[in-house]
């Protein structure tokens, strides 16, 4: 199991904005997880132009993720994608940790995820690096 995976259409995305952003410094996004809303946390994403220390990385599709390591345990196993309908377009998170939601979609429940597992996902990222 990958601590995150990348969808292409997500990949895709992500570079539109990286080629956007008015500093040129930044080259990738970190994906984190914060308190927020009625179901408890919310889904962040920032840009980076130096990674932090300690923090989580997958490449897929020609783009850098990084994960916060405050976040990894709650995003263990996600699937990040991209999409767009008639009102919006979004990053979508896939989390199996996620037990539940918000009516108006702001937040999400999610328990952490197995120790044990998480380890494996990070010893198979390092084997892959």
């Amino acid at each position: 199991m990958k601590i995150l995976s990348i969808t292409e259409k997500a990949a895709g995305q992500v570079k539109e904005i990286l080629s956007q952003s008015t500093d040129k410094d930044v080259n990738a996004v970190r994906v984190g997880v914060k308190n927020a809303g009625c179901a408890g946390m919310a889904y962040t994403l920032d840009y980076v132009s130096e990674p932090v220390v300690g923090d989580d990385h997958v490449g897929e599709h020609g783009v850098d993720v990084y994960i916060d390591p405050k976040a990894t345990l709650f995003l263990l196993g996600t699937q990040m994608d991209y999409k767009e309908d008639i009102l919006k377009s979004e990053f979508t998170f896939e989390n199996p940790n996620q037990t539940g939601a918000c009516g108006c979609g702001e937040s999400v429940m999610l328990e952490p995820a197995d120790l044990k597992e998480l380890a494996k996902a990070r010893a198979a990222a390092g084997e892959s690096a």
